[in-house]
């Protein structure tokens, strides 16, 4: 059974207009969830919110959203207030502009959702678009209210849909130039440069995120497991920490290491390709032999002595 969409409009380009309905591409519902107990009672806490000068729980009719002006001076906001402020969903997802695939930065990108057909007469008008898109190797910029707020979507083909992925505002995304404006320029002597290079090149390999082990949820699992059975759980050794004497020595340990395991890695190729052809080259050359009859055993007589 398919997901149950979290959102349902209309994709618009022009006068070509699709039904269609978002679903999370990425969701944390499969993590390991833990609450907080009393520990004398063992019975699950509650959350509430309390007026910080009386210390008194505010009743949910009570509580309103506000701005602080300055300290301990707000201005509040009620709920119809903020709802006649926002503009109002018209369960549109209109597209803006294309834009080259590769033309955003990946810190804009927010949250990616899948983008499905839905409703009848979907399918022709969400295929052409899927295809144009492919075609001509471009993403459409989108925008629509989504989840109160108005957002821009990033949709670009993926398989035989779409992935539609949330953008960040330009202020939310903080400068680069801020964070490495300490980073001092270094000149790089060219044998340390090839060392670096050797080991990136022994090292290449393929994204596969199957691969990538959730190490803290998987001993978060393993803890919940050992105290349910009632058994104690080891701790994981730390791992060995040294400290580097000079640099170029680290990157020649690191270099050798990396070409030991390629060559060991390479040789046990090569002698398992040579086994199996020697295998297939001795399965070739053996004639069927003919089965030959064993000879008989002769039969040993006892002898015994006269008594």
């Amino acid at each position: 059974m398919a997901p149950r969409a979290i959102w349902k409009g209309y994709l618009k380009a022009g006068d070509l207009v699709c039904p269609v309905a978002l679903h999370t591409a990425v969701s944390a519902s499969e993590r390991v969830s833990l609450h907080m107990l009393n520990r004398k009672t063992g019975n699950r806490l509650h959350r509430q919110f309390v007026d910080s000068e009386t210390g008194k729980e505010v009743a949910r009719g009570d509580q309103v959203k506000g701005y602080e002006t300055s300290h301990n001076d707000y201005v509040i906001l009620g709920q119809d207030e903020i709802a006649a402020a926002v503009p109002q969903s018209d369960k549109t997802l209109s597209i803006d502009s294309f834009i080259p695939c590769d033309q955003i930065d990946d810190l804009y990108f927010d949250r990616p959702y899948y983008l499905v057909p839905a409703g009848p007469g979907a399918d022709k008008a969400y295929a052409i678009l899927q295809e144009g898109l492919r075609t001509k190797k471009v993403a459409a910029l989108a925008s629509a209210i989504l989840f109160r707020r108005i957002r821009t979507l990033l949709i670009k083909p993926y398989d035989h849909g779409f992935v539609a992925t949330t953008l960040n505002f330009d202020y939310e995304v903080r400068s680069a130039q801020d964070a490495f404006e300490d980073i001092p320029a270094i000149s790089i002597k060219k044998e340390m440069l090839d060392l670096a290079c050797h080991i990136i090149e022994t090292k290449k390999g393929h994204f596969d995120p199957a691969k990538f082990d959730d190490k803290y949820e998987a001993a978060l699992a393993d803890l919940v497991q050992a105290k349910i059975e009632g058994r104690k759980i080891k701790a994981p050794k730390p791992p060995a920490s040294g400290n580097v004497v000079s640099l170029m020595d680290a990157l020649k340990r690191s270099a050798e290491t990396t070409k030991t395991k390629a060559v060991t890695k390479q040789r046990a190729v090569k002698t398992t390709d040579k086994k199996a052809a020697a295998k297939t080259k001795s399965t070739q050359q053996k004639a069927p032999r003919k089965a030959v009859p064993r000879k008989a055993k002769p039969h040993k007589v006892s002898q015994r002595k006269a008594g």
